[in-house]
């Protein structure tokens, strides 16, 4: 591992030069300043050798990467930035051109990424932007959630392209993995012609339907042919992924006819692979008439300081509420943590009690001892004022599941994150026109019939109103089924119910309505154009949730920059 030289020369011309013209605010300066505390070399030593020839400096590394995200450049152009720009230098702790590291390679930075990926700590410069902020006492213990589009790095593939794309992968894996004799009976396997060498499709007469429908049956028996092939034999990781992958592709876009030919199904399968070339992407909607392809990238911010806490990316399908307990497991474990602080604490009140007892044994007086057991000051702590504050999430009707609004109160977590009022379709009669008795396992519509919920394994359940909808005067109203109006309840019925009065709060919307857009407005500021926009840099849902959190932990760094973060003797505190 390389060091940096953290003497520097005070007389070098680009030091004084930024010093003088720089905003104080600004986040050159910033990194400038607090560099070797934030990225110390030895903070990565985890990562290199004993012995070998030195890297550059993985202090001034781990700068470039923090200014290579916020300006969402390219590795090569980060490091033309670094080699030319005086304030990436100034930044870096290089001075100017006489020493120091006048310029690298851009693969210094492809092969910092794969060190950090493969270590115990692959997260640690978002990790010490956040640190560095809690020290600050700039993170309480409130918690904005939402999720934003990033678009995948690839073209999504129709039927055949996926068809003929995974085939080719598979023939390819085959011919590195297996040796030339099962290679050659793959091939030998293939019937319709086509050699799978080229990316582009087989030409056709597109304007042909049973052209079309012969290109798709031959295609598909050639990948279910390999696959046969392949079948009970022991497969190396690589090519068993790329059979996998094969078999996800020729089992969710087809089916079969009457005549035992294979043609594209007309349906779209649940979590379809869109691409070969990463199949970690997936089709997304961020609202039901706004589509993407690609990835979701959730944040957890804190409202007042603008502090993003915590970042996680996944397929564009995943639900929102799917992973909101990953983004505040902060707040989860500081509650942990405090139930374990208050058994402990109730345990030594109660060893204190016994020896009270015990040393009061039998004196006519044994309540003049106690002020002396209260007469010992307990140091308060410096976070005492934020412990006190209770812990708070807010977040949109994505995440107001009823599983994640029973888990914040389980937690005893203050529960802002708003549940969708129901619907129907039409105008009809919405469930909360009808009465839901729970504890009497009855449902009432607006007729003032009673219907009984009949349970089902998963907990919830339905009440059907059949026999008395069709001389309801109200039925045009409530349905248009011919069977009558049925009314489902779910296992967390009473949970949503209990949210959905507590939104009715003028209090309550008032905060939510001041606190929440803040997410959004992150949320911008983080895929924003000179940031690099919504496009993914890499491929694959480990990729990219790792670049996202970078890019996070680098606005985070220019955030603590802005409110003149600085490191004393006593630790991290913000100017006045």
């Amino acid at each position: 591992m390389g060091r940096a030289d953290r003497q520097g020369d005070l007389f070098d011309d680009v030091v004084r030069f930024c010093e003088d013209s720089l905003p104080g605010n600004s986040i050159y300066g910033f990194l400038a300043r607090e560099r070797d505390r934030l990225f110390p070399d030895e903070l990565f030593g985890d990562l290199f050798e004993a012995s070998g020839r030195r890297s550059v400096p993985p202090s001034v590394v781990a700068t470039v990467m923090v200014l290579q995200r916020l300006g969402g450049l390219s590795d090569r152009e980060a490091v033309d930035r670094y080699a030319f720009d005086v304030r990436w230098r100034y930044a870096a702790g290089v001075g100017g051109y006489g020493a120091g590291w006048g310029s690298f390679a851009h693969t210094v930075l492809v092969d910092m990424r794969a060190r950090l990926r493969r270590s115990t700590r692959p997260d640690r410069i978002f990790e010490v932007g956040l640190q560095a902020a809690h020290a600050a006492g700039l993170v309480g213990r409130r918690r904005v959630l939402d999720s934003t589009p990033l678009y995948d790095a690839v073209a999504t593939m129709d039927t055949i392209t996926l068809i003929r794309s995974a085939v080719r992968g598979l023939l390819t894996a085959a011919d590195a993995d297996l040796g030339a004799d099962l290679a050659a009976e793959l091939r030998a396997g293939l019937r319709s012609g086509d050699d799978y060498v080229g990316n582009g499709k087989p030409q056709i007469d597109w304007d042909d339907r049973a052209a079309r429908e012969e290109l798709i049956d031959s295609r598909a028996r050639d990948g279910f042919a390999v696959l046969a092939l392949l079948d009970g034999r022991e497969l190396v990781e690589a090519v068993a992924q790329a059979a996998s992958l094969l078999a996800t592709v020729l089992g969710q876009d087809l089916e079969t006819g009457s005549d035992g030919a294979f043609r594209i199904a007309r349906r779209v399968a649940k979590d379809r692979v869109i691409s070969t070339v990463d199949p970690d992407t997936r089709h997304g909607h961020k609202t039901s008439a706004r589509g993407f392809d690609g990835y979701k990238g959730h944040a957890a911010a804190d409202p007042d300081s603008e502090i993003i806490t915590a970042t996680t990316v996944t397929p564009g399908n995943a639900g929102d509420a799917s992973v909101a307990e990953d983004l505040i497991a902060d707040l989860l474990n500081d509650d942990l943590d405090d139930d374990l602080d208050d058994d402990l604490d109730d345990d030594l009140d109660d060893d204190l009690d016994d020896d009270l007892d015990d040393d009061t044994a039998g004196r006519d007086e044994p309540e003049a001892a106690e002020p002396q057991l209260a007469a010992s000051p307990v140091e308060p702590s410096a976070g005492a004022a934020q412990d006190a504050e209770r812990a708070c999430v807010y977040g949109d009707n994505a995440y107001g599941t009823g599983s994640f609004h029973d888990r914040l109160g389980q937690a005893g977590i203050e529960d802002r994150c708003k549940t969708q009022t129901p619907t129907a379709a039409g105008g009809l009669f919405s469930k909360d026109r009808f009465g839901i008795n729970l504890d009497a396992g009855s449902i009432t519509c607006p007729g003032g019939v009673t219907a009984p919920i009949r349970p089902v394994r998963a907990g919830g359940g339905t009440a059907y109103f059949a026999s008395a909808c069709p001389d309801c005067p109200l039925r045009a109203q409530c349905t248009t089924a011919a069977s009558g109006r049925t009314v489902s309840v779910g296992p967390y019925e009473q949970t949503l119910t209990d949210a959905r009065a507590r939104q009715t709060d003028p209090a309550w919307t008032a905060d939510y309505r001041a606190t929440r857009p803040k997410v959004e407005r992150k949320l911008g500021h983080l895929v924003r154009r000179h940031h690099g926009g919504r496009r993914a840099r890499v491929r694959g849902t480990a990729r990219v949730d790792a670049d996202f959190r970078l890019l996070a932990g680098a606005v985070n760094l220019a955030r603590l920059a802005m409110l003149g973060l600085r490191g004393t003797t006593q630790g991290w505190a913000v100017a006045a």
